[in-house]
């Protein structure tokens, strides 16, 4: 014969439907988990000061440390020997430092492993693009951690108070002529003339 519904299975089912409406109600009143900021949030830096770079110094112009930039609007670059797109940015923001001539630094911070590549591979990288700008390798990851790019390469735009302002994770054509815009809204009145001999490109 058949059997009949058993009464310790209704029980059980009707268990289960209590544990699952306890779990969507506790769910529903508690708080939300926070999700990481996405890369173009900057990891939460944009209106922070942007922390001290303390890298080792391989090669180029201009200043070493934010301190030293203080006054300056700073494009901070994490970039690596590896990274593509990075042979593209690194002539494109030397172009920006010679249009804007003293009142941008560019502080160009390599993430590549020391085991992986040597200090005149680094400076060889920057020869090689023509670039002048300060080169900067971040050996202990002290900056990576402090910055948190997410992707490679990826640009700080500093204001002359040392604020971050603008955060571009990734490099895009045109990528450089939003960053022209933003440096020349930080510098207002005080932004750079064209130099000598050449018209001021627009943006």
């Amino acid at each position: 014969m058949r059997p009949s519904s058993s009464p310790s299975f209704a029980r059980v089912l009707a268990a289960l439907c209590a544990s699952l409406a306890l779990a969507l109600a506790g769910g529903c009143g508690g708080a939300a988990p926070v999700a990481p900021p996405a890369p173009e949030a900057g990891g939460g830096l944009i209106g922070s000061a942007a922390p001290e770079l303390a890298a080792e110094v391989v090669s180029g112009e201009g200043p070493s440390t934010l301190k030293e930039a203080r006054g300056k609007v700073v494009i901070v670059d994490f970039w690596a020997t590896y990274c593509r797109p990075c042979r593209r940015s690194f002539p494109r923001y030397q172009e920006l430092v010679d249009r804007f001539g003293g009142d941008l630094a560019v502080l160009a911070v390599s993430l590549d492993a020391p085991e992986d590549v040597s200090t005149e591979q680094i400076a060889g990288f920057a020869d090689e693009a023509g670039v002048r700008f300060k080169i900067l390798w971040d050996k202990d990851q002290r900056a990576e951690k402090a910055y948190r790019p997410r992707r490679m390469p990826t640009a700080f735009v500093v204001d002359r108070d040392g604020v971050v302002r603008h955060v571009h994770a990734g490099y895009e054509d045109g990528e450089t002529d939003k960053i022209s815009r933003e440096i020349e809204a930080l510098l207002g009145p005080a932004a750079a003339p064209p130099p000598a001999g050449g018209g001021r490109r627009s943006p």
